[in-house]
């Protein structure tokens, strides 16, 4: 079997310690999907000539975005105040176009049997035009489908043989919005390597009994929740002071439009408050700002650490924590954290209850409750011993439905049976 995978044009693949999740979703799939398949991977990359590179067996192909970034989207980013809220600008065909078209050409001279899309729809029409027999494949990491203008996205999906989401909740959006298509639809969970986010290590020997620690893993981004969770921070300290928390991950704003502005939830339209650009100052620095100087000595904020790096993060923690307000799609960190042994508090939202057994892998609380979540932590640190059968339980959980193999031999299964189907 021949499989292109598309990269985001946002996304790097290189170098691979700035990965982001779809980008470290692709690499994953990829390689294990390269042990006995010829796969390529498209991604954008840097300057005006298009770069091959090999890793894993899987050839990357570096499609330049010159064009696009200098050009394109300063013609048409300038309009989208003027565009419906339910048609931003990057749902536009000329979003990126360069980049598609240049993907769209390369695949119809390769002739390859799939093509795996993340997310941008708009790519699907131009893929089918130059490419007529291709099985396309759009793989849904966010709510877009449901949120985006209906009948623009309607003609779109028409032209995709398989609809993916990363979860049920995306899947079952997806097919109420457009039963039509509902064949089409299936889910393919995200994952976590098993071998490498594990205890087989043993205990982290910096690891400090006295002192219990909370860790959060994402983009400090404002659907993430991190205020939220300094604010359950103070509730924590003021009743168990021995607490240090480590906030992890890249000072990386999700841009407005991909989520407060098309999203209709009042919890995730609060989040409007963090995009006032009037000060100059992006999320976390404004959360560090607010960060009174007593909370402060029990908060780290790491930056962003390698995949490869993680573990050791994951080790030295006593208890996870994910406050998304937002209804996350999936949350790779959650089962990376669950893979480690390690209890998990987070929300009631999204793809999250798929993957959170709540009372045996975790607690969960309600989205944007910091005394919820302020309590769900207590409750953790006051029991060692349900904090370690949680753990237990939670790894099994990872082992049994989430390992990167499981999700190939679904994605597998997914491949061959469009691959068997002749109609579009």
């Amino acid at each position: 079997m021949k499989i292109a995978i598309i990269n985001q044009p946002i996304g790097q693949m290189f170098p691979p310690s700035s990965r982001g999740s779809i980008e470290i979703i692709t690499y994953e799939l990829a390689r294990r999907l390269a042990g006995s398949h010829n796969v390529i991977v498209y991604s954008p990359g840097p300057g005006i000539r298009k770069k091959e590179k090999w890793e894993d067996k899987i050839e990357y192909l570096q499609i330049p975005t010159y064009f696009d970034r200098k050009f394109l989207l300063k013609v048409i980013s300038p309009f989208s105040k003027f565009r419906p809220v339910k048609q931003p600008v990057f749902v536009s065909r000329l979003y990126y176009l360069g980049y598609i078209l240049q993907v769209a050409n390369d695949l119809r001279t390769q002739k390859y049997d799939i093509v795996h899309i993340y997310n941008f729809s708009q790519f699907i029409p131009i893929i089918r035009a130059l490419n007529p027999e291709l099985k396309i494949v759009l793989h849904m990491e966010c709510d877009w489908m449901a949120q985006l203008d209906k009948s623009v996205i309607e003609k779109r999906l028409s032209k995709a043989n398989l609809v993916l989401g990363c979860s049920d909740f995306i899947t079952e959006n997806i097919r109420c919005r457009f039963p039509q298509f509902t064949s089409r639809c299936q889910t393919v969970y995200n994952g976590a390597d098993i071998n490498n986010f594990s205890i087989k290590y043993g205990n982290n020997p910096t690891k400090n009994n006295d002192i219990k620690k909370l860790l959060f893993v994402g983009r400090i981004s404002p659907e993430k929740g991190v205020h939220v969770l300094l604010e359950a921070l103070k509730k924590v300290v003021e009743k168990f002071p021995k607490i240090q928390l480590d906030v992890v991950g890249p000072d990386a704003e999700t841009p407005f439009e991909f989520i407060v502005r098309v999203e209709d939830d009042e919890k995730v339209s609060k989040l409007a408050l963090f995009y006032d650009n009037s000060s100059g100052s992006s999320y976390f620095t404004k959360l560090r700002e607010k960060l009174p100087g007593d909370l402060a000595n029990h908060v780290n904020f790491p930056g962003n650490i390698p995949q490869s790096q993680l573990g050791a993060y994951y080790l030295n923690a006593d208890i996870f924590i994910f406050p998304s307000v937002w209804d996350e799609p999936f949350g790779m960190p959650i089962i990376e954290a669950m893979a480690c042994e390690i209890p998990v508090v987070t929300t009631r939202g999204g793809g999250i209850t798929e993957i959170v057994e709540e009372g045996k892998t975790g607690l969960l609380v309600e989205r944007d409750d910091a005394d919820g979540l302020a309590g769900a932590i207590l409750k953790l640190i006051s029991d060692d011993e349900l904090r370690e059968k949680m753990g237990k339980a939670g790894r099994q959980r990872v082992i049994e439905i989430f390992s990167w193999d499981r999700v190939v031999e679904n994605l597998l299964h997914n491949y061959e049976k469009i691959l068997k189907d002749h109609q579009i």
